[in-house]
């Protein structure tokens, strides 16, 4: 009788750290549905007031799960700016405010504050203050705009920062999770 080898499947095994395919791919399902979420729900939204960016949440939950280090973040940002060159105001604009605001959430991710609770709700709402504000200088230093403008729009970006918080704290546990990256 011929003697059978028992063969073991590990599935669930955590990468926490690893930029893999299974990273990329999860940034990218992320950013799409950011992307969709942006041009209805975004849309919808955006008259009354509210302007939520999804993608900027996208990349944000994408780096809660996957837990890389802080440069490799700015790679999962700028997969990210991709997907909002389809639907933005200031074509390309976007690969510095994304990459900017990925790396804050990078350092953010690999600090000492990295096991707190409330991590995802305060680095979600300050790399959206760093994103928004950054397209908004630029966006105005390229239309000529004097710097006051800014204070314009700082109530926005104060408020898609307060939806971007809500929107990263409510999902970044059950997206961690589904992810197996916890």
């Amino acid at each position: 009788m011929a003697d059978k080898a028992t063969r073991t499947v590990q599935s669930g095994t955590q990468s926490n750290g690893k930029l893999d395919v299974s990273a990329l791919v999860l940034t990218a399902l992320l950013a799409a549905a950011g992307f969709i979420l942006n041009i209805t729900v975004g849309q919808a939204l955006a008259t009354t007031g509210i302007h939520p960016q999804f993608v900027i949440a996208a990349y944000c939950l994408a780096i809660i799960a996957i837990r890389p280090k802080v440069g490799q973040c700015v790679v999962l940002g700028l997969i990210c700016a991709v997907v909002a060159q389809l639907n933005t105001s200031i074509p390309g604009l976007n690969f510095l405010t994304e990459a900017c605001g990925s790396l804050v959430m990078g350092l953010f991710v690999n600090s000492a504050f990295k096991k707190s609770k409330a991590m995802p709700y305060v680095a979600a709402f300050v790399t959206t203050i760093v994103s928004g504000m950054l397209f908004a200088a630029v966006g105005n230093a390229m239309a000529g705009f004097e710097a006051s403008m800014l204070l314009v729009k700082l109530p926005v970006v104060i408020g898609t920062a307060a939806f971007n918080t809500i929107v990263v704290g409510l999902l970044a546990g059950p997206i961690a999770k589904a992810a197996n990256r916890k």
